[in-house]
């Protein structure tokens, strides 16, 4: 995508090896695309990469996103369970400044709502420097489900770490902030004569 000045800059990695080597085309970004379009009513760009489930693929291009491409959130999909080749949470975890744990808890609780299995799941989130980095699972339906239980705090998160300022649709989902951290809309030149 094209990028803007004004833009919110969001890494959407998908962690596939068969995706990545062309066995299947990609669900995992189209779906992110389309929850974050619904959600979000903050200007954003998206910086789109699809890669194969390897450790130091991941973490390279997590840090370029972030570094490089000052991405200020990225969303991760795929590679977070306990297959052999999931090495997603491991590789996010090395580019880390700090873990947020509640998050993976959070991901983990509200898929169990759907699957059993969601305990085997090991989604993370990390900040590195400006960019919170969010792992979720590989399905469509469930990225939504999951995005849908969490989403919520991650406006007041991005605030926390310096990152843009970005408001949701209301009816979609609501960002939740303390008061302080609210800031007015800006006025229109109406509103600004009277």
């Amino acid at each position: 995508m094209k990028t803007s000045p004004h833009s919110l800059r969001i890494g959407l990695v998908s962690i596939s090896d068969r995706a990545s080597s062309g066995v299947y085309q990609d669900a995992g970004i189209p779906a992110l695309q389309a929850w974050l379009t619904r959600t979000l009513t903050t200007p954003w760009d998206a910086e789109e990469k699809i890669i194969a489930d390897e450790f130091e693929i991941i973490k390279d291009t997590l840090i370029t996103l972030a570094d490089t491409a000052n991405c200020e959130l990225i969303l991760t999909t795929g590679g977070t369970g306990p297959a052999v080749r999931d090495v997603t949470p491991e590789a996010t975890l090395a580019v880390a400044d700090k873990e947020l744990p509640g998050f993976g808890e959070q991901m983990r609780q509200v898929s169990l709502a759907y699957v059993p299995t969601a305990i085997l799941s090991r989604q993370t989130a990390v900040i590195r420097g400006r960019c919170l980095i969010i792992n979720l699972p590989g399905q469509p339906k469930a990225i939504g489900e999951t995005l849908d239980g969490i989403f919520a705090a991650v406006p007041y998160c991005l605030d926390l770490i310096g990152a843009a300022y970005i408001e949701t649709d209301d009816k979609v989902i609501t960002a939740f902030r303390p008061k302080s951290a609210k800031r007015q809309a800006p006025q229109t030149a109406e509103e600004q004569s009277r």
